[in-house]
């Protein structure tokens, strides 16, 4: 199983020379060899494959550009990987057409692969900072040596690849991917308090869930509203590339920068602690392309970012042995009474935060009767693709103890299992 962990990196002026090669290259090599593949097919109809662009490179383009090998060799390569990999996706449909990257962009990567013990992490010399509370290492990359990092976790496994990554507000970050045990991984995580839980997700909360708790959502944006638009305002008054105007842009970038860290530390948390509370966990597969189509709420959407938040969810599930449902978007959980079945169009109207049922007269507040409806039919279609499950012990059928994607009517489940333990 592979995992990744993120540590913020303070190269100094020559790595910093380094790294700012090695991403030019990059985009040299992306582009070159995207307009090689397009004249190619233009002029004689031939499809270019990675194994083709490699051969070139190194043959041809080094020696024609001989800065090119200053740089690291795996850097370059990973773009001829990722330029093939984008070329498949358009083919399939997935994706645009693949472009030309420009030199202007403010946001920067490259990616290397690990090799003969060309990256490592240095844990042994961490020193607490007591006036700033941060731990401190080393981390080794090729062409640039040990690098200053911030190290807040460890870990035990095979390094795979590092990614090296330039924000727009000047940070450089490295992503190192890891080969880790999953068994290992599956003991440290603790037994479930629940069964099952199933979530509501919402803007007036982030979530209510079916056990009537209810997470108020951070509302980052709002709270940094004012303020954005003051620095967007001061950009807008800087001569463009003149120095105050790149002195703008960055404190303008750190202040998004620091929206997206709040935002994505509540979202972390929150996720983990469902994920280890509960075996079994249920929202709704919701379409937020669609959602956000609502000029009036579109923002707050977006500051919600329930697509991450179920993203974290879906690859924790599978990392920490649990299972996870997404019910059809068109399932009505707000507007059938959690007690009777009755459906309510009325309650249609997201201003209808309370109702009566009018068959069975119960009073009902609408997250928490959609997150007991959305429970029961999430547990109804996981009945469905397995047999009664016991907690922590239960295999779908299928391919679900590889952590595969099974879809039952409009329905996704993700179930990451202990292959071993067997339907009961």
């Amino acid at each position: 199983m592979i995992v990744t962990y993120r540590y913020r990196i303070y190269p100094n002026k020559q790595q910093k020379l380094q790294l700012s090669k090695t991403f030019g290259c990059t985009r040299f090599v992306w582009n070159y060899f995207l307009a090689w593949r397009e004249e190619r097919y233009k002029e004689q109809k031939l499809a270019t494959t990675e194994a083709e662009c490699r051969k070139h490179l190194n043959s041809v383009l080094k020696e024609q550009y001989p800065w090119l090998r200053e740089v690291d060799k795996f850097a370059l390569e990973d773009a001829l990987i990722r330029l093939d990999n984008a070329y498949n996706r358009f083919f399939k449909g997935l994706s645009g057409k693949p472009h030309f990257k420009k030199k202007k962009s403010h946001r920067f990567s490259y990616t290397t692969y690990s090799t003969n013990n060309n990256i490592q992490i240095d844990f042994g010399v961490m020193a607490k900072d007591k006036t700033k509370n941060r731990c401190w290492g080393k981390i080794r990359l090729p062409k640039l040596g040990w690098i200053k990092a911030r190290i807040h976790r460890t870990f035990n496994g095979k390094i795979k690849t590092a990614t090296v990554t330039l924000l727009p507000s000047g940070h450089y970050y490295v992503s190192i991917a890891v080969e880790v045990d999953k068994v290992n991984n599956k003991n440290q995580t603790p037994e479930p308090i629940n069964y099952a839980v199933a979530l509501d997700l919402g803007l007036k909360s982030f979530h209510v869930d079916s056990n009537g708790n209810r997470v108020e959502a951070p509302k980052v944006l709002a709270r940094y509203e004012k303020k954005l638009k003051k620095l967007q305002k001061d950009l807008s008054r800087k001569k463009v590339k003149s120095k105050n105007f790149e002195k703008a842009r960055i404190k303008l970038a750190k202040l998004y920068q620091k929206i997206s860290n709040i935002r994505n530390d509540f979202l972390e948390k929150l996720s983990l602690q469902v994920i280890n509370e509960n075996q079994v966990i249920i929202c709704e597969d919701l379409r937020v392309k669609n959602l956000v189509k609502n000029r009036r709420l579109a923002k707050s959407i977006h500051d919600a970012s329930w697509s991450k938040f179920l993203r974290m969810l879906k690859y924790k599930a599978e990392r920490r042995s649990r299972i996870f449902i997404q019910v059809s978007p068109n399932f009505p959980s707000s507007q059938t009474c959690s007690d009777c079945g009755y459906k309510n169009e009325e309650v249609k109207d997201l201003s209808v935060r309370i109702w009566e049922c009018p068959r069975c007269g119960s009073v009902h507040d609408r997250d928490f009767n959609a997150a007991r409806n959305i429970l029961a039919e999430g547990l109804k279609l996981l009945s469905e693709i397995n047999k009664p499950v016991g907690l922590g012990r239960s295999e779908p059928e299928g391919d679900a103890c590889g952590g595969k994607t099974s879809t039952i009517g409009g329905t996704s489940l993700v179930a990451s299992l202990v292959c071993e333990a067997g339907s009961s």
